[in-house]
């Protein structure tokens, strides 16, 4: 291999000044501000789902809250706002028989799918799953419902 001979070193200064200047769009440094691709509008990579806002502990009968908030994320980690797909939610984890009511079942907004009317009808531990179509599952941390006693 033959060495190469920089013979216009101003060529690289400007191409460093354009780099650091920030005409790539986005402000601050590194390529926070880059995302990839059409954001899965097409892409063959399935979307990346996580929680955004896990469930909390609550009673029998009550509605989580706040609601529960799914986020779908694009191959580099960015929020996917262009995925167009349903993220559905179900209990993961059930050994007292308990029912989870309310919607199951959302399209996001901006990249997010906001569960706002979740509860469960037993007492016990739980954890959640949710799901998309061709992407892999993702499950919550795990809450408590607990018994409302009187005093």
């Amino acid at each position: 291999m033959g060495r190469m001979r920089i013979t216009k070193p101003g060529a690289i200064l400007t191409l460093v000044t354009l780099m650091t200047s920030g005409c790539f769009s986005g402000t601050g440094s590194g390529l926070m501000g880059i995302s990839g691709g059409d954001n899965g509008g097409g892409s063959s990579s399935p979307p990346v789902l996580g929680f955004f806002v896990q469930p909390n502990s609550t009673n029998v009968g009550q509605v989580i809250s706040p609601a529960v908030q799914v986020v779908v994320r694009d191959s580099l980690g960015g929020i996917d706002d262009s995925f167009s797909g349903s993220i559905t939610i179900g209990l993961a984890s059930n050994s007292n028989g308990g029912t989870l009511s309310g919607t199951t079942v959302v399209r996001p907004a901006s990249g997010i799918a906001s569960f706002s009317n979740l509860a469960v009808d037993k007492a016990g531990t739980y954890t959640l799953q949710a799901s998309a179509s061709g992407s892999a599952t993702v499950t919550s941390t795990a809450f408590s419902i607990t018994t409302v006693t009187e005093p």
